[in-house]
């Protein structure tokens, strides 16, 4: 690559509000901050911060890439709304990316090319978010929200070994009893692991629509909040 990009990527889909400067898809630096219901207050913050550490101003980088979800509806809006307004203020194109393709990214590079890896995001009682990928990144199950039981994934348990990770995947270790089910519930998506796909997305110029993107939730939201008449 003849010049240099510069990507800052965001995720703000879980409690996890994580952010990160690639050069070139390479970690220049990386911040993240875990707490529920503080991402308005800390997105911002971060961003200053890795252009800081990054030595580059906000007008050096090149493209801002997002989760897109699924997730957190709040979260995802939080960092929608914000990415969208600095690309609409420097005039840079917006990256979106799965976050459970970025969740698989973080894991991928930990198992052997016989493993697949389940990304799994909580939704609620018995329902998550979930895909699965092999080891090289290749979709083997689309992206759904899925309420899980005993019989889920049970014809790849079969023949595959499965890592399910993420803070959807507590729920399922008592339910997959298959030896070939392994389990990592401290897992979160992180930006640091956005940097291969949001290169390749830029090199394909693969970029949204700033005014009309909107976060991938996968399903309605809903509230429990009582209609006063």
């Amino acid at each position: 690559m003849s010049e240099s990009i510069h990507i800052l990527s965001c995720d703000t889909s879980t409690k996890a509000c994580s952010v990160a400067i690639h050069r070139n898809g390479i970690l220049l630096s990386t911040l993240e901050h875990f707490s529920e219901n503080s991402h308005a207050e800390n997105l911002t913050l971060l961003i200053q911060k890795n252009c800081v550490q990054s030595n580059l101003k906000l007008s050096q980088i090149d493209a801002f890439a997002i989760a897109q979800g699924p997730g957190s509806y709040t979260g995802l809006r939080i960092g929608s709304s914000t990415l969208k307004g600095l690309c609409y203020a420097l005039g840079k194109p917006l990256i979106a990316i799965s976050t459970l393709r970025l969740m698989a990214e973080g894991l991928i590079s930990s198992v052997d090319s016989e493993t697949m890896v389940c990304p799994m995001i909580d939704a609620r009682r018995m329902e998550v978010y979930c895909a699965v990928y092999d080891s090289k990144g290749n979709t083997i199950c689309s992206e759904q929200p899925l309420e899980v039981d005993e019989n889920s994934f049970s014809d790849l348990l079969v023949t595959h070994k499965i890592l399910f990770a993420g803070n959807g995947a507590e729920k399922c270790r008592s339910l997959f009893t298959s030896p070939n089910a392994s389990f990592l519930t401290d897992y979160f998506p992180l930006a640091k692991n956005m940097g291969k796909l949001a290169l390749e997305a830029f090199t394909l110029q693969k970029f949204e629509d700033v005014a009309y993107f909107e976060p991938e939730y996968l399903k309605e939201f809903y509230t429990t909040a009582k209609i006063v008449s």
